[in-house]
């Protein structure tokens, strides 16, 4: 589960040197940024695919995000993962075992899909690539490339497309060190749905106490 989001939760603050930066690239971003923030909550579908070095499929899974605010809730094929901000659930439905945890934003080993969206806002040099077409959807692609530590990563460089006039996010790929490609498809984006704050709770309700593991 962990090198399905790799790539995805590894953001903080937004970047605010950017003097070496593509400027068009940067207009962009600070767009999407703009857009991304204003929304109360997102409502997402995605397929996630993993690519070999031959460019043959060796992995694909579905899931859905919610997020709200420093909330979130995420369904993956065999895992339900709940946040209220400050715990952190993760119900493994065929064992049908919960673990809790303490949440923390700060570190990079937990999962945190509120970050889903601008992944590009701290340690990464960008720059335009083109325009290209995903779907029915004219979208800008633009190149990240770490900037922090990249050595350590197992990607040098991510392209991130985004919906000319929508300015949103609709799919990424990280291309890996290895030749291999992480692909992130948006199947469906859907802001300022209204979503209950209890969603963001797993209830244990109905778990013997040797289902739960509580690492508080």
């Amino acid at each position: 589960m962990k090198k399905l989001f790799s790539l995805l939760f590894v953001c903080g603050s937004i970047l605010v040197n950017a003097q070496d930066q593509d400027p068009k690239a940067k207009a962009i971003l600070d767009d999407l940024s703009k857009t991304t923030k204003a929304y109360k909550t997102i409502t997402a579908d995605y397929v996630f695919t993993m690519l070999n070095k031959d460019k043959k499929q060796v992995e694909k899974q579905s899931g859905k995000v919610m997020i709200k605010g420093d909330k979130f809730k995420l369904e993956i094929p065999g895992n339900t993962i709940v946040c209220d901000g400050k715990t952190l659930w993760n119900y493994n439905k065929d064992a049908k075992e919960v673990t809790i945890k303490n949440f923390d934003a700060a570190n990079e080993d937990q999962l945190n899909p509120s970050t889903l969206f601008t992944i590009y806002e701290t340690g990464y040099k960008f720059k335009y690539d083109k325009e290209e077409k995903v779907g029915t959807a004219m979208s800008h692609v633009i190149d990240l490339y770490p900037s922090v530590k990249p050595e350590k990563k197992k990607f040098h460089s991510v392209k991130i497309y985004i919906d000319k006039v929508k300015k949103q996010v609709n799919k990424m790929v990280m291309l890996m060190k290895d030749g291999g490609q992480n692909v992130y498809e948006i199947k469906s984006f859907k802001p300022n749905v209204e979503i209950a704050d209890p969603t963001f709770v797993f209830d244990t309700k109905g778990l013997k106490p040797d289902q739960i593991s509580d690492e508080r």
